[in-house]
Formats: C-alpha cells, sequence, structure tokens
C-alpha cells in the first residue's frame, strides 16, 4: 500500500476505535437511546457511519457496487454492542482492501455517484468525505456516550 493511503489507513483505524470506544459494554437499552427529539441513538450513528463508509470508500473510490438502504440505516435498533463493532470491523477490513488497490495517480480521476444525480466525484474527494464523515459522527458518538452515562 502507498504511503498515502497507509497514513489514510491509520487515521480511519484510529476513527473506528474510538467509535468502538463510545459503544463499548453498553446494553441495547443504552444503543437505542435518543437524547433528545431527532437526535439519533449509538445503534444508528454506527450504521450510518459505517455503511456511508463503505459507500465513499468502496463505491466511490473503489468502483465496488454495493446495496445501501441509506433511510433504513436512521431506523436501525437493536444491535448489540458486538454486532456493532462486528459491523465497523468489517467496514474497516473493506476500506483497507480498497486503499490497497489504489495508487496516487487514481485520486485525480473521477466517478458518477450513483446516490447524487450522477454528480461526479473525484476518488481523492471521496476518500476525504469518508474521512470528515466518520470524524464527524465519531465526535456525536462519543457526546452520544457522555449524555447517556449522565442520563443513567
Amino acid at each position: 500500500m502507498e504511503s498515502f493511503f497507509a497514513d489514510y489507513y491509520e487515521r480511519l483505524a484510529d476513527l473506528h476505535r474510538m467509535a468502538g470506544e463510545a459503544i463499548a459494554g453498553l446494553d441495547e437499552a443504552a444503543l437505542d437511546w435518543q437524547p433528545g427529539e431527532e437526535m439519533n441513538s449509538l445503534t444508528v450513528l454506527v450504521t450510518h457511519t459505517a455503511w456511508a463508509e463503505r459507500y465513499w470508500v468502496g463505491v466511490m473510490a473503489g468502483g465496488d457496487m454495493v446495496a445501501r438502504d441509506r433511510p433504513a440505516e436512521f431506523m436501525a435498533q437493536g444491535q448489540t454492542a458486538v454486532s456493532l463493532q462486528t459491523l465497523l470491523d468489517n467496514t474497516l477490513t473493506h476500506s483497507q482492501q480498497t486503499l490497497t488497490g489504489l495508487t496516487i495517480k487514481d485520486l485525480g480521476r473521477g466517478m458518477a455517484s450513483p446516490m447524487h444525480d450522477k454528480r461526479p466525484f473525484s476518488i481523492g474527494w471521496s476518500l476525504l468525505h469518508a474521512l470528515e464523515h466518520t470524524a464527524e459522527h465519531v465526535g456525536q458518538m462519543q457526546l452520544t456516550r457522555q449524555l447517556w452515562e449522565q442520563h443513567g
């Protein structure tokens, strides 16, 4: 793997580690708890984050077609911390496999997004968006965990 992609993977893996810490040891009630109206539970945040990463890294950067039901991500519930961690682990493994197949020259290449009216995004943009999107939601996971602990 080229050094840029190895560095990218290291940052992504660190975010996955932090997401795992946010859900570790919680039961289903805690994972499905919403801190307020129109706010997401940890289950929703993990599910959406994993599928969004799979889309931006796997589909848009790697050309791997996957069936994604984005609205269903926001209705996810009834998962265990173990099943959510498995989703995160599988997603990270898939991202690593995708990154292994990329070169620096690929970063400028574009692909039409099936979810955005065929709007083109470069591979570089897609990877950066995946990283920023994951980081944003990991922050939300950490805050939701803190709110749960204060709530309980």
